[in-house]
Protein backbone atom coordinates (compact mmCIF):
# COMPACT_ATOMS: atom_id res chain seq x y z
CA UNK A 1 0.00 0.00 0.00
CA UNK A 2 1.43 3.04 -0.68
CA UNK A 3 0.16 6.68 0.58
CA UNK A 4 1.13 9.68 -0.48
CA UNK A 5 0.41 12.63 1.91
CA UNK A 6 0.09 16.24 0.97
CA UNK A 7 -0.17 19.49 3.61
CA UNK A 8 -1.09 22.35 1.21
CA UNK A 9 -1.06 25.57 2.88
CA UNK A 10 -2.42 28.45 0.33
CA UNK A 11 -3.77 31.76 0.37
CA UNK A 12 -7.29 31.95 2.15
CA UNK A 13 -10.57 32.03 0.69
CA UNK A 14 -11.57 35.34 0.85
CA UNK A 15 -8.57 36.91 -1.07
CA UNK A 16 -9.63 37.72 -4.64
CA UNK A 17 -8.82 36.15 -7.37
CA UNK A 18 -5.68 36.72 -9.59
CA UNK A 19 -5.78 37.63 -13.08
CA UNK A 20 -3.43 37.95 -15.61
CA UNK A 21 -2.37 40.95 -16.91
CA UNK A 22 -3.39 42.14 -20.11
CA UNK A 23 -1.56 41.40 -23.28
CA UNK A 24 -1.50 43.15 -26.75
CA UNK A 25 -2.40 40.83 -29.52
CA UNK A 26 -2.92 41.43 -33.26
CA UNK A 27 -6.77 41.74 -34.05
CA UNK A 28 -7.30 38.80 -35.82
CA UNK A 29 -5.54 36.38 -33.59
CA UNK A 30 -8.10 37.09 -31.33
CA UNK A 31 -11.48 37.01 -33.80
CA UNK A 32 -12.64 34.91 -36.46
CA UNK A 33 -13.93 36.72 -39.50
CA UNK A 34 -17.42 35.34 -40.59
CA UNK A 35 -17.48 34.23 -44.28
CA UNK A 36 -13.93 33.76 -44.23
CA UNK A 37 -13.79 29.58 -43.45
CA UNK A 38 -12.59 26.74 -44.54
CA UNK A 39 -15.11 23.67 -46.03
CA UNK A 40 -14.76 20.18 -46.38
CA UNK A 41 -14.89 18.06 -48.72
CA UNK A 42 -15.30 14.62 -49.53
CA UNK A 43 -15.31 11.95 -52.16
CA UNK A 44 -15.41 7.70 -52.86
CA UNK A 45 -12.56 6.52 -54.98
CA UNK A 46 -10.34 3.48 -56.25
CA UNK A 47 -6.61 3.31 -55.69
CA UNK A 48 -5.01 0.93 -58.17
CA UNK A 49 -1.89 -0.34 -58.31
CA UNK A 50 -1.70 -2.77 -54.98
CA UNK A 51 1.03 -5.38 -54.64
CA UNK A 52 -1.72 -7.62 -53.66
CA UNK A 53 -2.42 -6.38 -50.52
CA UNK A 54 -5.50 -4.55 -51.30
CA UNK A 55 -9.54 -5.29 -50.59
CA UNK A 56 -9.97 -9.59 -50.19
CA UNK A 57 -12.75 -10.73 -52.18
CA UNK A 58 -15.31 -10.82 -49.59
CA UNK A 59 -15.56 -6.75 -50.08
CA UNK A 60 -18.11 -6.48 -52.74
CA UNK A 61 -18.38 -2.63 -53.00
CA UNK A 62 -14.70 -2.79 -54.39
CA UNK A 63 -15.20 -4.91 -57.14
CA UNK A 64 -18.25 -3.42 -58.44
CA UNK A 65 -15.93 0.15 -57.94
CA UNK A 66 -14.00 -1.68 -60.48
CA UNK A 67 -16.84 -3.08 -62.45
CA UNK A 68 -18.39 0.49 -62.95
CA UNK A 69 -15.49 2.42 -63.77
CA UNK A 70 -14.03 -0.55 -66.56
CA UNK A 71 -17.87 0.43 -68.09
CA UNK A 72 -16.82 3.84 -68.55
CA UNK A 73 -13.96 2.48 -70.55
CA UNK A 74 -15.99 0.51 -72.93
CA UNK A 75 -15.68 -2.73 -71.01
CA UNK A 76 -18.65 -4.58 -70.13
CA UNK A 77 -18.86 -7.60 -67.37
CA UNK A 78 -21.67 -10.25 -66.18
CA UNK A 79 -23.11 -8.15 -63.50
CA UNK A 80 -22.97 -11.76 -61.37
CA UNK A 81 -19.44 -12.52 -61.90
CA UNK A 82 -17.30 -9.04 -60.72
CA UNK A 83 -13.98 -9.12 -60.93
CA UNK A 84 -11.05 -10.53 -58.36
CA UNK A 85 -8.28 -8.40 -57.44
CA UNK A 86 -6.31 -7.86 -54.62
CA UNK A 87 -4.51 -5.37 -56.02
CA UNK A 88 -7.45 -2.53 -55.51
CA UNK A 89 -8.72 -1.05 -52.41
CA UNK A 90 -11.68 1.48 -52.05
CA UNK A 91 -10.89 4.35 -50.52
CA UNK A 92 -12.81 7.65 -48.48
CA UNK A 93 -11.35 10.65 -49.81
CA UNK A 94 -11.19 13.84 -48.02
CA UNK A 95 -9.80 17.73 -48.55
CA UNK A 96 -10.02 21.02 -47.09
CA UNK A 97 -11.04 23.57 -49.40
CA UNK A 98 -9.48 27.07 -48.14
CA UNK A 99 -11.74 30.06 -47.49
CA UNK A 100 -11.47 32.29 -50.97
CA UNK A 101 -10.17 29.69 -52.88
CA UNK A 102 -10.37 30.01 -56.96
CA UNK A 103 -10.69 27.21 -59.47
CA UNK A 104 -6.94 25.95 -61.03
CA UNK A 105 -5.32 25.98 -57.21
CA UNK A 106 -4.34 22.63 -55.99
CA UNK A 107 -4.86 21.64 -52.13
CA UNK A 108 -4.04 18.17 -50.63
CA UNK A 109 -5.84 15.07 -49.67
CA UNK A 110 -6.19 12.25 -47.45
CA UNK A 111 -6.63 9.25 -48.31
CA UNK A 112 -7.72 6.63 -46.05
CA UNK A 113 -9.20 2.72 -46.58
CA UNK A 114 -12.36 1.01 -46.41
CA UNK A 115 -12.12 -2.40 -47.06
CA UNK A 116 -10.01 -4.75 -45.25
CA UNK A 117 -6.76 -3.92 -47.52
CA UNK A 118 -3.04 -4.68 -45.22
CA UNK A 119 -2.02 -1.79 -47.25
CA UNK A 120 -1.83 1.07 -49.85
CA UNK A 121 1.33 1.62 -50.40
CA UNK A 122 2.75 2.41 -53.85
CA UNK A 123 -1.27 2.52 -54.86
CA UNK A 124 -2.87 5.65 -57.09
CA UNK A 125 -5.90 6.77 -56.75
CA UNK A 126 -8.12 7.02 -59.97
CA UNK A 127 -10.08 10.19 -60.78
CA UNK A 128 -12.13 10.73 -57.67
CA UNK A 129 -15.13 13.70 -57.34
CA UNK A 130 -14.84 15.64 -54.06
CA UNK A 131 -17.99 17.31 -53.06
CA UNK A 132 -19.36 20.27 -50.35
CA UNK A 133 -22.02 19.52 -48.28
CA UNK A 134 -24.53 20.56 -50.89
CA UNK A 135 -23.97 17.86 -53.19
CA UNK A 136 -21.81 19.97 -55.45
CA UNK A 137 -18.36 18.86 -57.04
CA UNK A 138 -15.74 21.62 -56.05
CA UNK A 139 -12.45 19.44 -56.87
CA UNK A 140 -11.30 16.60 -58.57
CA UNK A 141 -8.61 14.28 -56.89
CA UNK A 142 -6.25 11.82 -58.34
CA UNK A 143 -2.56 10.91 -58.07
CA UNK A 144 0.18 8.68 -56.44
CA UNK A 145 -0.39 7.88 -52.61
CA UNK A 146 2.53 8.91 -50.28
CA UNK A 147 2.39 6.27 -47.39
CA UNK A 148 3.92 6.92 -43.83
CA UNK A 149 3.31 3.39 -42.40
CA UNK A 150 4.39 -0.49 -43.13
CA UNK A 151 2.83 -4.10 -43.36
CA UNK A 152 4.47 -7.37 -43.23
CA UNK A 153 3.45 -10.99 -42.87
CA UNK A 154 4.76 -14.19 -43.07
CA UNK A 155 3.05 -17.55 -44.09
CA UNK A 156 2.58 -18.68 -40.58
CA UNK A 157 -0.09 -15.38 -39.84
CA UNK A 158 2.55 -13.25 -38.05
CA UNK A 159 2.52 -9.74 -38.94
CA UNK A 160 4.46 -6.46 -38.32
CA UNK A 161 2.62 -3.37 -38.62
CA UNK A 162 4.65 0.19 -38.39
CA UNK A 163 2.16 3.72 -38.30
CA UNK A 164 -0.85 3.28 -40.18
CA UNK A 165 -0.18 1.86 -43.83
CA UNK A 166 -4.03 2.07 -44.54
CA UNK A 167 -4.11 5.91 -45.12
CA UNK A 168 -1.83 7.94 -47.09
CA UNK A 169 -1.89 11.45 -48.35
CA UNK A 170 -2.06 13.36 -52.02
CA UNK A 171 0.06 16.29 -51.29
CA UNK A 172 -1.34 18.98 -54.08
CA UNK A 173 -3.56 15.71 -55.13
CA UNK A 174 -6.66 17.77 -56.22
CA UNK A 175 -7.89 20.42 -58.38
CA UNK A 176 -10.50 23.49 -57.17
CA UNK A 177 -12.83 23.34 -60.11
CA UNK A 178 -15.47 25.72 -58.25
CA UNK A 179 -15.64 28.60 -56.31
CA UNK A 180 -17.54 28.14 -52.73
CA UNK A 181 -20.11 30.71 -52.38
CA UNK A 182 -18.62 34.01 -51.07
CA UNK A 183 -20.66 35.44 -47.88
CA UNK A 184 -17.75 37.60 -47.13
CA UNK A 185 -18.17 40.15 -49.78
CA UNK A 186 -22.19 39.64 -50.14
CA UNK A 187 -22.80 41.10 -46.06
CA UNK A 188 -23.03 45.23 -45.45
CA UNK A 189 -20.94 44.43 -42.56
CA UNK A 190 -18.58 42.18 -41.17
CA UNK A 191 -18.92 40.22 -38.49
CA UNK A 192 -16.52 39.08 -36.07
CA UNK A 193 -16.55 36.18 -33.50
CA UNK A 194 -14.29 35.91 -30.93
CA UNK A 195 -12.83 32.69 -30.02
CA UNK A 196 -12.47 33.18 -26.12
CA UNK A 197 -15.74 35.35 -26.02
CA UNK A 198 -14.96 37.73 -23.28
CA UNK A 199 -16.74 40.79 -22.33
CA UNK A 200 -13.28 43.09 -21.64
CA UNK A 201 -12.39 41.95 -25.18
CA UNK A 202 -15.17 42.68 -27.06
CA UNK A 203 -15.28 45.94 -24.95
CA UNK A 204 -11.40 46.78 -25.93
CA UNK A 205 -11.84 45.27 -29.64
CA UNK A 206 -14.74 48.04 -30.00
CA UNK A 207 -12.52 50.97 -28.58
CA UNK A 208 -9.84 50.23 -30.78
CA UNK A 209 -11.95 49.86 -34.30
CA UNK A 210 -13.87 53.22 -33.11
CA UNK A 211 -10.41 55.04 -32.54
CA UNK A 212 -9.11 54.20 -35.58
CA UNK A 213 -11.82 54.72 -38.14
CA UNK A 214 -14.21 56.80 -36.53
CA UNK A 215 -17.58 56.55 -33.48
CA UNK A 216 -20.24 53.81 -34.27
CA UNK A 217 -17.90 51.66 -36.62
CA UNK A 218 -18.03 48.77 -34.93
CA UNK A 219 -20.40 47.48 -31.95
CA UNK A 220 -20.71 44.75 -30.11
CA UNK A 221 -23.69 42.53 -30.26
CA UNK A 222 -22.81 40.27 -27.06
CA UNK A 223 -19.75 39.18 -25.51
CA UNK A 224 -18.81 36.87 -28.44
CA UNK A 225 -20.31 38.99 -31.29
CA UNK A 226 -19.38 42.47 -33.13
CA UNK A 227 -20.40 44.26 -35.93
CA UNK A 228 -17.79 46.31 -37.98
CA UNK A 229 -19.11 48.63 -40.54
CA UNK A 230 -17.22 48.00 -43.90
CA UNK A 231 -17.28 48.83 -47.78
CA UNK A 232 -18.81 46.58 -50.55
CA UNK A 233 -16.50 47.42 -52.93
CA UNK A 234 -13.99 44.50 -53.04
CA UNK A 235 -11.07 46.48 -53.01
CA UNK A 236 -12.02 48.70 -50.15
CA UNK A 237 -13.27 46.09 -48.44
CA UNK A 238 -9.62 44.07 -49.00
CA UNK A 239 -7.37 47.96 -47.94
CA UNK A 240 -10.34 47.90 -44.78
CA UNK A 241 -9.30 44.53 -43.50
CA UNK A 242 -5.74 44.69 -43.83
CA UNK A 243 -6.26 48.15 -41.41
CA UNK A 244 -8.41 45.81 -38.99
CA UNK A 245 -5.47 43.33 -38.87
CA UNK A 246 -3.27 45.71 -37.78
CA UNK A 247 -4.72 46.75 -34.95
CA UNK A 248 -3.70 45.72 -31.45
CA UNK A 249 -6.27 44.96 -28.93
CA UNK A 250 -5.64 44.68 -24.86
CA UNK A 251 -7.01 40.87 -24.19
CA UNK A 252 -8.88 41.16 -21.24
CA UNK A 253 -8.18 39.16 -18.28
CA UNK A 254 -8.41 35.55 -18.53
CA UNK A 255 -9.90 33.10 -15.61
CA UNK A 256 -7.68 29.66 -14.46
CA UNK A 257 -8.78 26.85 -16.32
CA UNK A 258 -7.72 23.26 -15.77
CA UNK A 259 -7.80 20.72 -18.63
CA UNK A 260 -7.47 16.88 -18.64
CA UNK A 261 -7.37 14.72 -21.18
CA UNK A 262 -9.25 11.29 -19.68
CA UNK A 263 -8.01 9.50 -22.72
CA UNK A 264 -4.15 10.30 -22.51
CA UNK A 265 -4.02 11.13 -19.05
CA UNK A 266 -2.32 14.64 -20.02
CA UNK A 267 -3.02 17.33 -17.18
CA UNK A 268 -2.85 20.93 -18.59
CA UNK A 269 -3.58 24.07 -16.72
CA UNK A 270 -2.57 27.90 -17.12
CA UNK A 271 -0.18 30.21 -14.33
CA UNK A 272 -3.33 31.69 -13.20
CA UNK A 273 -4.71 28.20 -10.78
CA UNK A 274 -4.54 28.66 -7.69
CA UNK A 275 -5.80 26.61 -4.19
CA UNK A 276 -7.17 27.93 -1.20
CA UNK A 277 -6.17 26.61 2.10
CA UNK A 278 -6.67 22.53 2.25
CA UNK A 279 -5.20 19.46 3.27
CA UNK A 280 -5.10 16.21 0.48
CA UNK A 281 -3.85 12.80 1.18
CA UNK A 282 -3.74 10.30 -1.52
CA UNK A 283 -2.90 6.74 -1.67
CA UNK A 284 -2.94 3.88 -3.17
CA UNK A 285 -3.54 -0.21 -2.09
CA UNK A 286 -1.15 -2.66 -3.95
CA UNK A 287 -1.79 -6.48 -3.45
CA UNK A 288 -0.40 -8.90 -4.82
CA UNK A 289 -1.80 -13.08 -4.86
CA UNK A 290 -0.16 -15.53 -6.02
CA UNK A 291 -1.15 -19.00 -6.91
CA UNK A 292 0.77 -22.36 -5.81
CA UNK A 293 0.25 -25.77 -6.59
CA UNK A 294 1.58 -28.94 -5.19
CA UNK A 295 0.51 -32.47 -4.30
CA UNK A 296 0.74 -34.54 -1.14
CA UNK A 297 2.58 -38.08 -1.88
CA UNK A 298 2.04 -40.55 0.54
CA UNK A 299 4.56 -43.27 1.64
CA UNK A 300 5.56 -46.12 -0.75
CA UNK A 301 3.50 -48.96 1.34
CA UNK A 302 0.67 -46.26 2.60
CA UNK A 303 -1.95 -47.57 0.05
CA UNK A 304 -2.40 -43.91 -0.57
CA UNK A 305 -3.43 -42.13 -3.39
CA UNK A 306 -1.57 -38.68 -4.64
CA UNK A 307 -3.99 -35.69 -4.25
CA UNK A 308 -3.56 -32.36 -6.06
CA UNK A 309 -2.76 -29.37 -3.02
CA UNK A 310 -3.77 -25.64 -4.05
CA UNK A 311 -2.23 -22.72 -1.85
CA UNK A 312 -3.20 -18.80 -2.30
CA UNK A 313 -0.43 -16.42 -0.85
CA UNK A 314 -1.49 -12.86 0.05
CA UNK A 315 0.88 -10.03 -0.12
CA UNK A 316 0.25 -6.84 0.84
CA UNK A 317 2.86 -4.26 0.16
CA UNK A 318 2.78 -0.63 2.13
CA UNK A 319 5.40 1.98 1.23
CA UNK A 320 5.45 4.82 3.62
CA UNK A 321 6.74 8.50 2.49
CA UNK A 322 6.72 11.63 4.25
CA UNK A 323 4.96 14.31 4.83
CA UNK A 324 4.86 17.24 2.13
CA UNK A 325 4.63 21.10 3.67
CA UNK A 326 3.90 24.06 1.34
CA UNK A 327 4.29 27.34 3.03
CA UNK A 328 1.77 29.78 2.38
CA UNK A 329 1.25 31.11 -1.23
CA UNK A 330 2.08 28.40 -3.01
CA UNK A 331 0.94 27.95 -6.60
CA UNK A 332 -0.49 24.92 -8.00
CA UNK A 333 2.08 24.26 -10.84
CA UNK A 334 4.76 24.45 -7.91
CA UNK A 335 3.11 21.90 -5.70
CA UNK A 336 2.12 19.41 -9.21
CA UNK A 337 6.07 19.43 -9.20
CA UNK A 338 6.32 17.92 -5.69
CA UNK A 339 3.66 15.35 -6.56
CA UNK A 340 5.87 14.10 -9.27
CA UNK A 341 8.57 13.87 -7.48
CA UNK A 342 6.84 11.48 -5.60
CA UNK A 343 6.14 9.75 -8.62
CA UNK A 344 2.95 10.52 -8.59
CA UNK A 345 0.95 9.46 -12.01
CA UNK A 346 -1.18 11.93 -14.07
CA UNK A 347 -4.25 9.80 -13.43
CA UNK A 348 -3.38 10.39 -9.29
CA UNK A 349 -2.61 14.00 -10.22
CA UNK A 350 -6.54 14.43 -11.67
CA UNK A 351 -7.31 12.73 -8.58
CA UNK A 352 -6.41 15.02 -6.27
CA UNK A 353 -7.42 18.56 -8.48
CA UNK A 354 -11.09 16.49 -8.69
CA UNK A 355 -11.13 16.59 -5.12
CA UNK A 356 -9.77 19.80 -4.55
CA UNK A 357 -12.93 20.99 -6.74
CA UNK A 358 -15.05 19.43 -5.21
CA UNK A 359 -14.46 20.68 -1.52
CA UNK A 360 -14.76 24.32 -3.30
CA UNK A 361 -10.41 24.78 -2.51
CA UNK A 362 -9.51 24.89 -6.40
CA UNK A 363 -9.85 28.23 -8.08
CA UNK A 364 -9.92 27.26 -11.11
CA UNK A 365 -12.52 25.79 -14.07
CA UNK A 366 -11.73 22.23 -14.24
CA UNK A 367 -12.57 20.57 -17.97
CA UNK A 368 -12.59 17.35 -18.73
CA UNK A 369 -12.27 16.26 -22.08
Amino acid sequence: MKKIFLLIMMISSFISPIYAEPSSRQLLELVDVLGVRDNQLVGYGLVVGLAGSGDKAQVKFSAQSLNNMLKQFGVTMDESRLPKSKNIAAVAVHATLPPMASPGQAIDVTVNSLGDAKSLHGGSLMLTPLKGIDGKVYALAQGNLVVGGMNASGKNGSSVTVNVPTSGIIPDGAIIERNAADMFQLQPNVTLNLKEPNYQTARNIVKAINKVFGPDVATAENWGRLKVSAPIDANSRNTFMSMLQDIRVEQGSQQPRVIFNSRTGTVVMNELVKVNQAAVSHGNLTITITEVEGASQPNAFANGRTMPLQSSNVDVQEQRSGMLLMPTGTSLDEIVKAINALGATPSELMSILIALDKAGALEAELLVI
